[in-house]
């Protein structure tokens, strides 16, 4: 049963703002509106700190559609803890519920339980009890605000309390989605908003440590619209996070991550947990995921970092007769398969003169969504190759590669061989000098050792390819107590193929160095 609301508002409005664009609106409505209601600012106006209004404000409300309308309909923002993230998903709800010009807005603040989506809300409540002009216009409730000139309402919901169909959002505040056990409810949020002009689901966490949870889908979404893997038109990543290869201790690195210190963030207090981190070794991870938003002990195991290998990215050269190697992977009849067409080069590098991947076509779209990529899309840009049926036609790979023999002056053909069999067998006939790179630690070192240097010292040169670079950002090392390590596909977290197929033709490419000339016998394992 609700308590009984405060005393029946006689305001119907608020005072009038005068701001120039949506943002600086919801500039003045913090400022004039609402105060601090915890910590050493209590009581002072709520005024949004220059980080919080270009990285998350400005975006969000000033980027629109032609018809003005907001383009963003989501807005994923992660930061460590202690950055305020409660407080602003607090103010962005109370901007939703008074000041955006929707009749009858519905917004919720949602999180796991109970208790946690009320985190939230009861900082909301408590800047509408400190505020005269909001005070007046609400009925306050223990897990409702609702204000009855507009019919607008402002409530509290989780995840635990079952489903909750039917309901017409203009506003959701999802809190801390990396504890969300089941993600039914994230679901029905984000299939709420269809009647709404311009509706926002803000969505405030810290990283987790479930690699298969609704949060890292999410999360994985949003790193690849940030990285410009895929597109998302209605989706702004906002990503406070440490770089996986950064150094944990470098005070610079926190300063980066954690916008908020050196003002209501105290560094003293990441200091001493830092201690604590470097001290006790079973503090490390959560040092890292808590306060440099790192996912998980994998964040530090990450193998070849995005930022150098974007740095490897060279415009391509002129189409001509190349001596070359081939690196193929089959992988699953339903997975990626992949084919990389890769030069020595004289300075001791190595170009990708071709990044080339299939996939089946017939559910292609479900694919997509159980893999979370965009397939389509890829199609569409002409950077995926689909194949008739539900799986691989490999009849397609061995007609690229007999175009490649005429194209260029192809050395070898390396295989994984798992899956391959026949494929090389075919080629073989055709006289295709193969040769199969079981995918094994004594194969597959050299060779991974020699992507890490290549892209490292910038002699891997490559054109941007959006599915390869999909498969760099995923690929995890398997590495054994002798330090030897190769791709591991049991690991990364999403496809590899394309490093796959780049590590084994590179385990054949660097055999060739010195510049001796294989025989080409046909069929041969490695």
């Amino acid at each position: 049963m609700r308590a009984g609301p405060k005393a029946l508002p006689p305001a119907t409005k608020l005072p009038r703002m005068r701001a120039q664009t949506p943002s600086s609106r919801v500039v003045s409505f913090c400022r004039r509106f609402l105060t601090h209601v915890k910590g050493p600012h209590a009581g002072r106006p709520f005024v949004l700190a220059r980080w919080q209004v270009n990285g998350i404000v400005r975006p969000l409300f000033d980027t629109l559609l032609p018809d003005g309308r907001r383009q963003y309909r989501e807005c994923y923002v992660t930061m460590p803890r202690k950055n305020g993230k409660s407080t602003l998903g607090a103010a962005l709800a109370l901007y939703l519920l008074y000041a955006d010009g929707e009749p009858g807005a519905e917004i919720v603040s949602a999180a796991a339980d109970t208790d946690q989506a009320r985190i939230v809300f009861d900082v909301a409540r408590s800047m509408v009890e400190a505020s005269g002009p909001l005070k007046d216009m609400t009925q306050v409730y223990q897990r409702e605000l609702v204000v009855p000139a507009t019919g607008s309402r402002y409530r509290v919901i989780s995840a635990e309390a079952g489903t909750k169909h039917g309901m017409n959002l203009s506003g959701a505040i999802v809190d801390e989605l990396h504890v969300w056990d089941a993600r039914e409810l994230y679901d029905v949020l984000s299939t709420s908003f269809g009647a709404r002009s311009q509706p926002l689901m803000a969505v405030l966490t810290t990283a987790g440590d479930d690699e298969h949870g609704i949060c890292a889908e999410v999360h994985r979404r949003a790193e690849l619209v940030r990285d410009g893997v895929i597109e998302n038109s209605i989706l702004l990543p906002v990503i406070y996070a440490a770089p996986e290869e950064a150094d944990w201790q470098d005070e610079a690195v926190w300063r980066a991550c954690n916008p908020a210190l050196g003002s209501f963030r105290f560094l003293e207090e990441m200091r001493e947990k830092a201690r604590e981190a470097k001290e006790i070794q079973a503090r490390e991870s959560s040092f890292r995921r808590l306060y440099l938003n790192q996912w998980g002990a994998e964040a530090a195991i990450r193998w070849i970092p995005l930022p150098a290998w974007d740095a490897c990215r060279a415009d391509p050269p002129a189409p001509r007769r190349e001596r070359v190697y081939l690196g193929v992977d089959l992988s699953a009849t339903t997975d990626l398969t992949a084919l990389i067409v890769l030069r020595p080069d004289q300075d001791g590098g190595m170009t990708i003169l071709a990044s080339e991947f299939w996939c089946p076509e017939k559910n292609m779209d479900a694919r997509a969504r159980k893999d979370r990529v965009p397939y389509p899309l890829w199609a569409e840009q002409g950077y995926l190759k689909p194949t008739p049926g539900n799986s691989v036609d490999y009849s397609y790979v061995e007609a690229r590669i007999h175009a490649l023999m005429g194209e260029h002056d192809v050395v070898e053909v390396a295989f994984d061989p798992w899956n391959a069999r026949d494929a090389m067998a075919r080629l073989q006939r055709d006289n295709v000098p193969i040769v199969a790179v079981p995918q094994t630690m004594a194969n597959l070192t050299s060779a991974s050792k020699t992507l890490e240097t290549l892209v490292l010292q910038r002699k891997l040169r490559h054109d941007g390819h959006p599915i390869m670079r999909f498969c760099v950002r995923n690929v995890l090392p398997d590495v054994d107590g002798n330090g030897n390590m190769k791709p591991s596909k049991k690991e990364s977290p999403e496809r590899i193929d394309g490093v796959s197929a780049l590590v084994t033709a590179l385990a054949r490419a660097i055999v060739d160095e010195g510049g001796s000339v294989y025989e080409r016998r046909g069929l041969r394992d490695l």
